[in-house]
């Protein structure tokens, strides 16, 4: 299974951003899926996560402002709304080949994508 991240970019604060990640290699998204973050100097953190059933949990700095969801059998998406400054980072998708998604800590992911980087100016 490969990963690979896309749309990434600056906004001004209060924009909107859409980031997509690419599944090759297991078609069907049938296996947990997270979206993490890292800023400089900072550890990398778990912002949401969506599961084989399609419940998702979500960060409470993120909450009501990012939305994460499949936009095909092959494509995990992160909306991302109302940005901050403080959502400035590199955004990496993730994912463990279980249906049911562990906390979102990197060590219980296994699959990474290169990252994108997520820009928001005040």
């Amino acid at each position: 299974v490969r990963l690979e991240e896309s749309g990434g970019g600056s906004v001004q604060a209060g924009g909107s951003l859409r980031l997509s990640c690419a599944v090759y290699g297991y078609t069907g998204l049938t296996f947990c899926m997270s979206w993490f973050r890292q800023s400089p100097g900072k550890e990398r953190e778990g912002v949401a996560t969506l599961d084989a059933y399609g419940r998702t949990n979500y960060a409470d700095s993120v909450k009501g402002r990012f939305t994460i969801s499949k936009d095909n059998a092959e494509t995990l998406v992160l909306q991302i709304n109302n940005a901050k400054p403080e959502d400035t980072a590199m955004y990496y998708c993730a994912g463990v080949l279980r249906r049911q998604c562990p906390p979102p800590r990197v060590t219980d992911f296994n699959r990474w994508g290169q990252g994108t980087q997520v820009t928001v100016s005040s």
